[in-house]
């Protein structure tokens, strides 16, 4: 398969730098930082879209979430949906409607844009360029995808499948919908376990300026970034601003861990249940995560995904967390309550 090679120059590409308005934003402007409260994050969760994409709205309402992220079609099966395009029409008027601050597509979980294997690696890049047209049409502010594993080839060599792979999804993409990579809990051979292989990423796609990052709670966790303590999630985001650059953070994926501090292992569980526990809220109320969307990928009260009560257990952690991080600041103290599920 021919694509594209990257062809971006790091001078043109550099977006200005604004003041953000003391307000939330209008829901489906693009802009997923301008707009919001400089304290608060968008609150929300991964939501099914059974009964047409549109269907996503209704149920985040439900559940009291800010933003929503869904896969626009079976995320273990290449096969595309047959979208009606009525119901982009549809998706985007609710989101107006219910004042949805944010919207994330997340790609199907067989993409592999490092496959050495010809055949898996081009389905890969259509069902990316899938992802991409779809997240377009409902004017979604991301499409957060794994990057994949180079199968053993090294990552050299899976950077050379990458990066053409992405220049052609890149282009496809509009003013309003960026491509955001996530990073890995650094399991077998997968790139994006460290913010170096971001990094080099970004270094390789000359910064392409509508290139984002998506960071997931537990895959840092278990990759050894401890986003649990303040000093170790401070050094994390100088290195992310050094590397990449802050403004490229985009959205964040909030998610308990099943698995212990760098064991690789991607095992999500609840808010409250997991290894962290209470203090996953360190990584919630840090200043610098403030005005980004915050989705759950959690397995939910009866293991079928996110649903009202998480994000009501997300938003309570929250609240606790912030004000404790007013209070930090201020040289107070707050009360820590005692949780179910917190560690240490």
């Amino acid at each position: 398969m021919d694509l594209p090679s990257s062809a971006w120059t790091r001078a043109s590409i550099q977006p200005p730098r604004t003041p953000l308005p003391e307000m939330r934003r209008q829901a489906g402007d693009g802009s997923l930082r301008e707009g919001i409260s400089l304290r608060c994050m968008l609150l929300g969760a991964h939501v099914s879209v059974s009964g047409g994409i549109h269907t996503a709205i209704d149920r985040i309402e439900e559940m009291g979430g800010e933003a929503v992220q869904v896969f626009t079609q079976s995320p273990r099966t290449w096969r595309p949906t047959n979208h009606d395009p009525a119901n982009f029409e549809r998706f985007k008027e609710r989101r107006a409607e219910a004042g949805i601050g944010a919207v994330a597509c997340h790609a199907l979980y067989l993409i592999n844009l490092a496959s050495p294997k010809d055949d898996f690696y081009s389905k890969s890049v259509e069902a990316l360029r899938n992802t991409v047209d779809v997240g377009c049409a409902i004017e979604a502010d991301a499409v957060v995808f794994h990057v994949g594993s180079h199968l053993g080839s090294g990552f050299e060599a899976g950077l050379e499948r990458v990066v053409p792979a992405l220049a052609e999804a890149l282009e496809r993409c509009n003013e309003k919908t960026w491509l955001c990579m996530e990073n890995t809990a650094g399991t077998g051979d997968t790139i994006g376990r460290s913010l170096e292989e971001l990094a080099a990423l970004f270094d390789a796609l000359d910064r392409h300026p509508r290139l984002g990052v998506c960071l997931d709670s537990c895959h840092l966790f278990a990759s050894g970034y401890d986003v649990t303590d303040r000093g170790a999630l401070d050094r994390l985001l100088a290195e992310l601003d050094d590397a990449i650059g802050l403004d490229r953070l985009r959205c964040l994926h909030v998610n308990d861990s099943k698995a212990p501090l760098g064991s690789n292992r991607d095992r999500h569980d609840n808010i409250g249940d997991g290894v962290m526990g209470e203090k996953l809220g360190v990584f919630l109320a840090h200043p610098k995560l403030q005005k980004l969307p915050a989705l759950l990928e959690v397995p939910g009260t009866d293991g079928h995904g996110p649903d009202a009560e998480q994000v009501k257990k997300l938003k309570a952690l929250y609240a606790r967390a912030t004000k404790r991080e007013s209070a930090r600041k201020s040289g107070t103290k707050a009360r820590r309550p005692a949780t179910r599920g917190t560690r240490g």
